[in-house]
């Protein structure tokens, strides 16, 4: 099996969509009715959720109608807020083929369709022309690429001069080992974080000039302290969370993140690239 199979395989829930619309019932949400905003809760999958995704594309100025790729979509999240919020028009690639369907069906039940798009593919071969996007987002996709140098050329490929491209990944702080599993990594070989520095090299590399950079250490554990404050112990999960897609394992997925990151070893970051 290659390594892209096992992401997928490791990402696969095998009946999400059902799932999350027995949850959203559960919550007291009219599925029949829905609108994006219903569904922030479960479909921003990364740490801070809708906050996270807010904050990074407040540093991409681009004009509604702009044509932008989201690489690693996940379940369309981030992609329905940006073309609600900012009037963009969003296409998504993922590599897990649940996701993506799943993306499609939930952006047909709040009625943005026409305004997002999804489609199956690896971020390290796009099937997109070159320099075909006004810009593009990456949120938590890169800890499972091991080469950084071949996703920052093909996002640079697909982008215009002067376009942006907007990362949103947890990278590597200090030496140390691990613990597991975690949401993007079962098993130490799937995971790929890789240093900032890392991150600035290939980004060089492929034409890219970093023009904002921050670290998102406290933000993210702020985030943890007030998911946990609002779930009282004992109680267990709300209807609606990140615990859908991570399933039985996310208790021990999110428990070794916070302590990895509380210890320094991990942490999200922000880089806004331009393409030259």
């Amino acid at each position: 099996m290659s390594l892209e199979q096992s992401v997928s395989q490791h990402y696969g829930h095998g009946d999400l969509e059902a799932a999350l619309i027995a949850a959203l019932q559960r919550a007291g949400k009219n599925i029949d009715a829905l609108s994006y905003a219903d569904l922030a809760v479960v479909d921003e999958f990364h740490i801070g959720g809708r906050p996270a995704t807010r904050a990074l594309g407040e540093q991409i100025e681009l004009p509604a109608g702009a044509r932008v790729l989201d690489i690693g979509c996940g379940i369309g999240g981030p992609a329905r807020y940006f073309a609600a919020e900012r009037g963009w028009q969003v296409e998504g690639i993922d590599l897990t083929a649940e996701f993506v369907a799943v993306a499609q069906a939930l952006s047909r039940r709040v009625g943005m369709a026409d305004k997002v798009s999804f489609r199956q593919a690896s971020a390290t071969s796009l099937p997109f022309a070159e320099a075909c996007f006004d810009g593009a987002t990456m949120l938590h996709v890169g800890m499972n690429i091991a080469d950084k140098a071949a996703l920052f050329a093909e996002a640079a490929r697909v982008l215009r001069p002067g376009a942006r491209l907007a990362v949103y990944d947890v990278m590597r702080t200090a030496d140390g080992e691990l613990s597991y599993p975690l949401p993007w990594a079962s098993v130490p070989g799937l995971n790929a974080v890789a240093e900032p520095e890392h991150y600035r090299r290939a980004l060089a590399a492929a034409g890219f000039e970093i023009v904002a950079e921050r670290e998102r250490r406290a933000f993210a554990l702020g985030y943890f302290n007030a998911l946990k404050a609002k779930t009282p112990s004992g109680s267990g999960p709300e209807p609606l969370g990140l615990h859908m897609l991570m399933g039985e394992r996310r208790q021990a997925n999110v428990r070794n993140m916070i302590e990895n990151i509380s210890a320094g070893r991990i942490a999200p970051f922000e880089m806004i690239a331009r393409r030259g």
